[in-house]
């Protein structure tokens, strides 16, 4: 049996999406030698997201540095300066992996699984079967209302919609990373490669 990781799942992607490009307004603002507490207070100053409650801006805010801040210094830079459309989505799906274990091994387990095996939909029903399967050994999962699970999942399928991991219409798709980026990530970590279906991985399809 797989032994099973014993930190905690960190499940704050509740609102929102992708924020895509609020993560490059906010990423621009940043600067070398400067606390991500800074960023978001000059971010917050600079009206870089458009939300009605100081409040909410200021809970989005944190939860787009935590992500983007996983970036490494190569790949934060490519993010902000020189990434296209499609790099830039590529880079923020996995600043989110990084950021989320759960969406992590999702990616990994569930759809990774999936498209390997030809099944190419992606039903709702698969994040709840996997959320069961990780609230067994998870307490903080276990306890999570009905009403959190459902907006978890609502908005799991919108990033991964954002992202180009699906379709509109809910079917896996083949990802396409450019040349430049593919290599940067397996410079760093071969395995971050599993989190974008169809990209192979030292020859192998992942």
């Amino acid at each position: 049996m797989k032994k099973q990781s014993t930190k905690p799942y960190k499940m704050s992607f509740s609102t929102g999406g992708l924020f895509l490009n609020e993560s490059l307004g906010v990423g621009r603002l940043h600067r070398d030698g400067e606390t991500w507490i800074d960023t978001i207070a000059r971010a917050l100053e600079a009206g870089a997201i458009s939300l009605p409650k100081a409040i909410s801006q200021r809970r989005t805010l944190r939860e787009i540095a935590n992500r983007i801040s996983l970036l490494k210094h190569d790949e934060f830079d490519l993010f902000v300066t020189d990434a296209d459309r499609r790099e830039q989505q590529a880079l923020l799906w996995l600043a989110t992996c990084r950021a989320y274990r759960f969406v992590a091994e999702f990616a990994v387990d569930v759809i990774r699984e999936r498209f390997l095996s030809h099944q190419f939909d992606l039903p709702l029903e698969s994040f709840d079967i996997f959320f069961d399967s990780k609230a067994e050994w998870d307490d903080g999962l276990a306890g999570l209302r009905q009403s959190t699970r459902l907006k978890l999942r609502q908005i799991m399928f919108r990033m991964m919609r954002e992202a180009g991991v699906i379709s509109e219409f809910g079917q896996i798709q083949a990802y396409w990373l450019s040349a430049r980026l593919e290599r940067l990530i397996a410079e760093r970590n071969p395995a971050d490669l599993m989190i974008y279906p169809g990209v192979s991985i030292d020859g192998a399809l992942s």
